[in-house]
């Protein structure tokens, strides 16, 4: 199928955005965040409700500080993320390191698979560079949902497959983690586990930043019906470009554990992250939409 107009067209933006060095890109960021927070105003009043009903405690002033901190970087983020495909294993290596990537080698080295656990947070998209620092013979993989739009879609894969990593639809999670299990082969599976169920979906309920939340419990049950070993994935903005992704054992044998446990844990401990540095989250979703603030 020849490509549409419309996908050369973003490629090529893709591609010019991948060589404007990135002193000029943060230039570019500036500049937008002003159209975007104060001209087109995107999705404020979502991300004011967010962050007033999460954080009951801060103030106004505290509030609006962490919002226009989130903006900033949340443009930052879509043109590191347009930028990642572009980039070298050298040039990506030296911005988003993985301090203690041996922990999880080990274990793909002694024949287990891992579960991450991940959410929405700092520079998510530029995790998928792990495979550059991992075992050789493990395969590395990341379940995403598939966009509506087609070429925004095949886009967005390319993008994050450029440093090794595989892309698995939602759907067919199970399929392609049973095929590696037939096969013998260790797997390292990242999941962006903070998603919010549809309303007929929902099995479980937890504190999560002020909110009684419902949440998904697929990593959970993957992670425990495969043996797999479960890890938090702790990002860091050590500065502007520059991120660390550290390697957090939630469990070794998450079979062993009450049901919802690991879930649980997942919350805490992606809430103590987000309380970190609050406006490295992605509050622009409607995450809290089917969830009830607690007085």
């Amino acid at each position: 199928m020849a490509d549409s107009y419309k996908y050369k067209l973003l490629r090529s933006l893709l591609k010019t955005i991948g060589r404007i060095p990135f002193k000029m890109l943060y230039g570019i960021s500036d500049g937008l965040y002003g159209i975007l927070y104060y001209v087109v105003r995107y999705r404020r009043k979502v991300v004011r409700q967010n962050l007033v009903e999460c954080f009951p405690e801060k103030s106004p002033k505290e509030i609006k500080k962490i919002e226009k901190a989130f903006y900033r970087n949340f443009l930052d983020n879509i043109l590191e993320a347009a930028k990642m495909g572009s980039m070298s294993s050298e040039e990506i290596s030296k911005r988003m390191k993985f301090p203690n990537v041996e922990e999880v080698n080990k274990v793909l080295r002694s024949g287990k698979s891992v579960a991450l656990y991940l959410g929405h947070y700092a520079n998510w998209e530029w995790v998928s560079s792990m495979p550059i620092h991992l075992a050789k013979g493990a395969v590395t993989a990341q379940i995403y949902h598939k966009l509506s739009n087609p070429d925004i879609d095949r886009l967005m894969l390319e993008n994050r497959a450029a440093h090794g990593a595989t892309n698995v639809e939602m759907r067919k999670t199970a399929r392609f983690i049973t095929d590696l299990a037939t096969h013998g082969k260790e797997c390292i599976v990242g999941f962006i586990a903070d998603q919010s169920p549809r309303k007929r979906n929902i099995q479980h309920y937890l504190p999560f930043l002020n909110h009684k939340t419902p949440v998904t419990i697929g990593t959970e049950k993957i992670a425990r019906h495969y043996g797999f070993e479960a890890w938090f994935v702790d990002v860091k903005k050590v500065k502007r470009g520059y991120y660390e992704a550290e390697f957090v054992l939630m469990d070794h044998n998450p079979k062993n554990l009450p049901e919802y446990e690991l879930t649980e844990m997942y919350y805490r401990m992606l809430e103590q992250m987000i309380r970190r540095q609050p406006e490295l989250y992605l509050w622009t979703h409607r995450r809290f939409r089917l969830a009830e603030v607690y007085d």
